[in-house]
């Protein structure tokens, strides 16, 4: 059956009615990759229509976040209509939101934003807890008989091609299951819906179109790719990014999550690979070097990265983009285990020379006669010259003789008018789906043709899970570093990630578990969790390492290294006592003395416990003073890898930050009520900042108090 090619996704949801009858079933992509304007005309055909049913199973739904309200949404809300453009959103999150779901509508998704949905019950409710890697096999079982996935396009040889681009990771999972059942007669329809704003991907990213039963394709659905901006980069962020990138090893593999503490990690491997001098100096400063020497000399490194590394993580992040523009991100892996092991074993490099023809003989990569399958390889991974071919008893080079199809006998004749000159094929990243800020899909849509190619979006069941080729994955992937971020670390060893004690969920496992578990898994790989020592709230700060918690996402018999910004705790194989006074080392001092306490009840410190002195001084005033000078130097700003507000918004940020926290004591709001009465001329050069939210003409006392306090902070910047 050919592909029915549609303008319209009015007329869309008409075929698939047609095709599936009244109860639908639609899997979408995490993330990115769903269709909005589609998903959209689906869920308000079956909303208007109480005979239909639609089951939506999914994850992470990405919504535009609400500005807020007053000077917040004055500031906030043009920043949005910039960024998000004309990005649709989704109708059933509008409702859920509202609690207007229809009753023949259910949302099911395995991931969410984090924090988004811990007050929406409906959302709790249908909540499916799984890892990434079977997400694939629970939506299977939930009878869904529609998939429809974003696409990106291209014209290449005056040939339309389409690509998965940002979410191929568990649509090429599900379409062989898929399409075995359309040949078993069951009515399933795979959709593809294009968007030519998408960066383009290749590789197993690229799309057969004939796979798909409906294509729709209209200018009016290239609309604006949802973008989360960069965050700023905080020192402690910054600290934790720091003591990780020391963990990592030259010629090492690299998986990380997303956000600003990954971000820092970047940022640590660029001076590590660009300002040597001053990480090793900083590390010093920060006494990384003299109290976790001995783990960073063991299994990471603090020189620049001669190797590269390489990376496989179900998440493609700016950051992976940043390492791979550093020049970083630059080991290179083959899709090919008999290859790829001759590359460990240095038998082979990358200039390709006569003598490797027998030394693929000799490994049983390729036969003496070469068959049909050896030829493919050879070409596809740049051994042969483009044109190569085999017919009857002999090989045809693309100019030349024909030559006896037989290696050995005829080995200077195959290599001189055969052999390639350089190794082809070459995958520096394996990724899921990509998410990021509007700079990341430009970077990617502006990659060379040799660049693009180097990665390879893909099955999530090939980064999550060594089962499935795993010869391969393990050659592919060694000294691994799989490093994530949890939001409490229990100082016995386990973490938690994705839910709350009282079971509202938070995000959701995603491949956290996974790669945790691979890290074991794996002979020379650590998993490495990172989370921020303590958090803020209601006014109150409290320690994100606690004795024990009532949710686990990572149990205990998997602990290994954790990170906070006061150091590292390594807790693989060690006993219960070393791992509790491990986490303390790393926890913040104002908390030290109770989880001791913890400890020493439980009977797992003994009595007379004391912290050793290099760990008592964990204070974050202590880490800015250490910071400072290297800022002086312009080392450590808010946003490294750009920022997506303007000059003028940069300086607006820092001064409703700093209003923020002092809006809360009565003595500050008395003092800018007092000023704003004394209406004092103001420097022009204020003027764009005030006018950015709205306070150059204040009309309210509220609006006069708060620009009394705004000028306050501009003057306290010194612009």
């Amino acid at each position: 059956m050919s592909t029915v090619h549609l303008d319209n996704v009015e007329a869309c949801v008409d075929h698939i009615i047609a095709s599936v009858g009244n109860d639908i079933r639609i899997g979408l992509p995490l993330g990115m990759g769903k269709p909005p304007e589609l998903t959209n005309a689906l869920y308000q055909r079956v909303k208007g229509n109480p005979e239909l049913s639609l089951t939506i199973a999914t994850a992470l739904t990405l919504e535009v976040p609400e500005p807020g309200e007053g000077i917040q949404k004055r500031f906030i809300g043009p920043f949005l209509a910039r960024v998000f453009g004309d990005y649709a959103g989704f109708d059933y999150m509008r409702d859920l939101r509202e609690g207007t779901v229809p009753d023949n509508i259910q949302v099911h998704e395995f991931f969410f934003k984090s924090g988004a949905m811990l007050n929406i019950d409906e959302a709790q409710q249908n909540y499916i807890c799984t890892n990434y890697t079977h997400s694939v096999r629970d939506i299977l079982n939930m009878g869904i008989n529609v998939v429809a996935q974003m696409l990106g396009h291209r014209i290449r040889n005056g040939k339309s091609e389409y690509s998965m681009s940002c979410n191929p990771e568990t649509t090429l999972d599900l379409l062989p299951r898929l399409l075995e059942r359309k040949q078993q007669g069951e009515a399933i329809v795979i959709i593809g819906q294009v968007n030519e704003q998408l960066p383009f991907m290749v590789n197993d990213a690229i799309v057969d179109d004939t796979v798909l039963d409906v294509l729709v394709t209209n200018k009016q659905y290239n609309t604006t790719l949802f973008a989360p901006p960069n965050m700023p980069i905080s020192t402690v962020d910054y600290m934790v990014g720091i003591h990780a990138s020391t963990l990592i090893p030259d010629g090492g593999t690299l998986q990380l999550g997303i956000g600003s503490l990954c971000d820092a990690i970047a940022y640590g491997c660029d001076l590590r690979q660009n300002h040597c001098g001053h990480y090793k100096q900083l590390l010093s400063d920060i006494g990384a070097t003299q109290r976790f020497g001995k783990l960073i000399d063991s299994i990471g490194g603090t020189g620049p990265f001669e190797h590269g590394l390489y990376g496989c993580s179900e998440m493609f992040v700016n950051a992976f983009y940043q390492l791979m523009r550093l020049n970083i991100l630059r080991r290179e892996v083959y899709d090919h285990e008999g290859l790829q092991r001759l590359l460990n074993q240095k038998k082979l490099n990358k200039t390709i020379n006569s003598d490797d023809l027998f030394t693929l003989l000799e490994a049983g990569v390729i036969r003496e006669k070469l068959s049909q399958q050896d030829l493919e390889f050879l070409l596809q991974f740049g051994f042969f010259k483009p044109g190569t071919r085999i017919q009857g008893d002999s090989i045809i080079p693309p100019h030349g003789e024909p030559i006896p199809n037989h290696l050995t006998q005829n080995h200077a004749a195959i290599a001189r008018s055969c052999l390639g000159t350089q190794l082809l094929q070459a995958r520096i990243l394996h990724g899921g789906f990509f998410l990021g800020p509007p700079s990341f899909y430009q970077a990617l849509r502006d990659l060379d043709d040799d660049s693009r190619n180097s990665i390879n979006m893909t099955r999530i069941s090939y980064m999550n899970a060594l089962y499935g080729n795993e010869e391969l994955k393990r050659l592919q992937r060694t000294n691994a570093r799989f490093i994530n971020t949890v939001f409490l670390a229990h100082a016995l060893g386990a973490a938690t990630s994705d839910g709350l004690d009282n079971g509202k969920v938070v995000s959701g496992v995603g491949g956290q578990y996974n790669f945790v578990a691979q890290a074991h898994e794996l002979e020379d790989a650590r998993s490495i969790l990172m989370l921020k020592s303590t958090k803020e709230k209601s006014g109150t700060t409290r320690s994100n390492i606690v004795w024990n918690y009532g949710h686990t996402t990572i149990p205990r018999h998997l602990r290994d290294i954790y990170i906070t910004e006061y150091g590292i705790a390594d807790t693989r194989g060690k006993c219960d006592k070393e791992v509790a006074a491990a986490m303390v080392n790393i926890a913040d001092s104002r908390f030290q003395a109770q989880l001791v306490a913890s400890a020493v009840n439980s009977g797992k410190l003994p009595g007379n416990y004391q912290i050793p002195q290099a760990f008592r001084s964990n204070y974050p005033d202590k880490l800015e003073k250490m910071i400072q000078p290297y800022r002086d130097k312009h080392l450590f700003p808010a946003f490294p890898f750009g920022s997506d507000f303007t000059e003028t918004e940069l300086v607006v940020v820092q001064c409703l930050k700093a209003m923020q926290s002092k809006m809360s004591r009565k003595s500050n709001i008395f003092r800018a009520i007092l000023r704003s009465v004394k209406n004092k001329q103001v420097p022009e050069h204020f003027t764009p900042y005030l006018q950015r939210v709205e306070l150059d003409q204040p009309a309210t006392i509220e609006d006069k108090i708060a620009r009394a306090m705004m000028i306050k902070e501009l003057e306290n910047l010194k612009l």
